[in-house]
């Protein structure tokens, strides 16, 4: 007789905790079945985009795959996955923020530039921030004019450059940081908060 699969609604935290001592694969499933459409939700209540909720909750379980005290007894796995996922979403609504108030200083297009990126080398403003991202490395500058200027969401950076989801979020905020550090003081173009 073939062993019953546990109920994803119904099977408890510490259930899957016991669980991941017999059969880890199965527990991480059982994770994922359990919170996976939560965090979702969750999610989605914050960025009120269902494509990017889908994003940050692969990047929580990837995280949580990489967290050795995952199965611990005394882990509050829950609260955990919770926390990471309201803490993507805070940075991701961050940086949009600080993605409106770089285009926000980008000069209205003149004919025929629509594209954002034809809208970021026209105009003085626009020369002026080119200037800045000329003397970022490659790798910021691309992660820059990827994420702001090709509207790219994480997942498709990651994609693009091959690297993953993590490495996009850290270099695009050590790229922003660097790029903010340049502006002067009081400069319009000076990227939020």
């Amino acid at each position: 007789m073939e062993p019953t699969t546990p109920n994803p609604r119904t099977i408890t935290e510490s259930e899957i905790k016991a669980l991941a001592g017999e059969n880890l694969p199965a527990a991480r499933q059982l994770l994922f079945l359990r919170f996976g459409e939560r965090l979702r939700y969750h999610a989605f209540g914050i960025l009120k985009d269902p494509a990017e909720a889908g994003d940050v909750v692969q990047e929580v379980f990837i995280k949580a795959m990489r967290e050795p005290r995952l199965f611990d007894e005394d882990f509050r796995t829950q609260a955990w996955l919770y926390r990471v996922t309201r803490n993507l979403c805070y940075n991701i609504a961050r940086d949009r923020r600080r993605r409106w108030a770089i285009l926000s200083a980008l000069p209205a297009p003149k004919a025929g530039g629509t594209d954002p990126l034809d809208r970021f080398f026209l105009g003085e403003s626009a020369a002026e921030l080119l200037t800045y991202l000329d003397q970022l490395t490659e790798n910021h500058r691309v992660i820059l004019l990827l994420r702001y200027y090709e509207d790219l969401s994480y997942h498709e950076i990651a994609e693009r450059l091959r690297v993953k989801m993590g490495t996009v979020m850290s270099r695009l905020s050590r790229a922003r940081d660097r790029l903010e550090a340049m502006l002067p003081e009081g400069d319009d173009c000076r990227v939020a908060s």
